[in-house]
């Protein structure tokens, strides 16, 4: 597999990954409404980085990184959802706070976008599974590849998913001018609500052992 091939692979799994929506759409949706564009895109590189994490260890086949997700599968799953009750819960309970336009101000939420999509995603496990099964459905060999092949392959993995929440974010935007505090209230409730319907879900699967 040469380089090039390698990149657009990567890209393909990247927005592959992404793209089914789930409790990451919601928040990038939401923080874009109520924080700007910049918030939103950063709520989705939080997710993309966490994405090429596990790309690698599926990219370079750390068997002993994947054995660990296994083992410990369920007490990540349950901080995962757990963290998604808190999160849905302070989203449905935030109140819209005046649009902020002072650069550190921005840079704050968008830090604070970025951390915390970021942790949701490394403590979803069935990611690496996510990606094991694109990566053997596309043929992709681990280390067979080759080092620079799978660096290349990674980085794809990250630009592709990055790529498709600068579109997410980009596009969300343009509604944002059109809403006003009553609006971004009812887009509040209506984030939180669904992020507790994934937490929720995501604590019943661990109790259920699915």
């Amino acid at each position: 597999m040469d380089l090039f091939d390698a990149l657009i692979r990567g890209l393909l799994i990247g927005s592959s990954v992404a793209a089914p929506v789930g409790p990451i759409g919601v928040l990038c949706i939401k923080r874009t409404l109520a924080e700007g564009r910049a918030a939103g895109f950063s709520c989705g590189l939080g997710a993309a980085s966490a994405d090429a994490v596990y790309g690698c260890v599926a990219a370079f086949g750390l068997t002993s990184v994947s054995g660990f997700l296994v083992d410990y599968q369920p007490w990540l799953r349950l901080v995962g959802g757990a963290f998604l009750l808190y999160l849905g819960l302070k989203t449905f309970l935030e109140r819209p706070a005046e649009r902020e336009t002072e650069d550190g101000s921005s840079r704050k939420l968008a830090g604070a976008a970025y951390a915390t999509t970021f942790f949701l995603t490394m403590t979803n496990p069935l990611t690496i599974f996510s990606f094991a099964a694109i990566f053997a459905g596309l043929g992709v060999a681990e280390t067979s590849a080759g080092y620079a092949s799978a660096a290349t392959l990674v980085a794809g993995v990250f630009s592709g998913s990055a790529l498709w929440w600068l579109f997410l974010s980009g596009g969300t935007s343009l509604f944002r001018s059109k809403l006003g505090t009553d609006a971004l209230h009812w887009v509040n409730r209506v984030s939180g609500t669904i992020i507790l319907g994934f937490g929720v879900i995501a604590l019943l699967n661990v109790l259920t052992g699915e």
